[in-house]
């Protein structure tokens, strides 16, 4: 009897950057890892370099709003809305950035959550908890818009820190789109924190 052993195919290299169809239309998704090893994702559609300033959205990983449909937060309705507009646009951009919970992780966040059964706001959570009330960077979004060449945008946010971010790492914002979706009642206590304790323009 003869027994045949495959090889081990050589190793290529393949640019981690893909089609991705999806219910709002068809995107490519191309994974940024940074200098941690978290893996970012950048969902496009389009010649993002055939326009001055490609449309963009800046949003935070949110696992029970994306995933889960939670209605504590905005971010699920917020993650669907600005595909469908990308989409309308037919160039444009979300960066999906690593930063569950403001950046301070699921496990802390879903502490966070606890202490709002308690009666704590968003904000005054995660100073209980000794953590900061927002901890996300935006230098990586900036350097994940310098790789595709992008320079300029016009962008989808309610947040001036997301604004001031890529300012200041070098990418130039010309416009800003008020970004509102997903209210309820379940949420309007956390979305007038934002408002009126973290600055946010709603």
């Amino acid at each position: 009897m003869t027994i045949q052993v495959r090889r081990q195919a050589e190793p290529v290299d393949i640019e981690a950057d893909a089609m991705l169809p999806t219910e709002h239309g068809n995107f490519r998704i191309r994974v940024t890892v940074d200098s941690t090893g978290k893996e970012h994702s950048l969902l496009y559609t389009g010649d993002l370099n055939s326009v001055e300033a490609p449309l963009i959205r800046i949003h935070s990983e949110c696992l029970t709003g994306d995933a889960f449909g939670s209605m504590k937060c905005d971010c699920g309705p917020q993650l669907q809305l600005s595909m469908k507009k990308i989409q309308e646009e037919g160039v444009g951009a979300i960066l999906y950035l690593r930063q569950e919970g403001r950046d301070i992780g699921l496990h802390s966040k879903i502490q966070a959550y606890a202490l709002q059964d308690e009666g704590y706001d968003t904000l005054d959570a995660n100073l209980a908890l000794g953590l900061p009330a927002d901890a996300r960077d935006y230098k990586i979004a900036a350097e994940m818009l310098k790789e595709m060449k992008i320079e300029r945008v016009r962008m989808m946010t309610n947040n001036p820190l997301k604004i001031k971010g890529l300012e200041n790492n070098g990418i130039e914002v010309s416009k800003r789109f008020s970004h509102i979706s997903g209210i309820s009642a379940n949420n309007k206590d956390y979305l007038a924190t934002k408002k009126n304790r973290m600055g946010h323009m709603l």
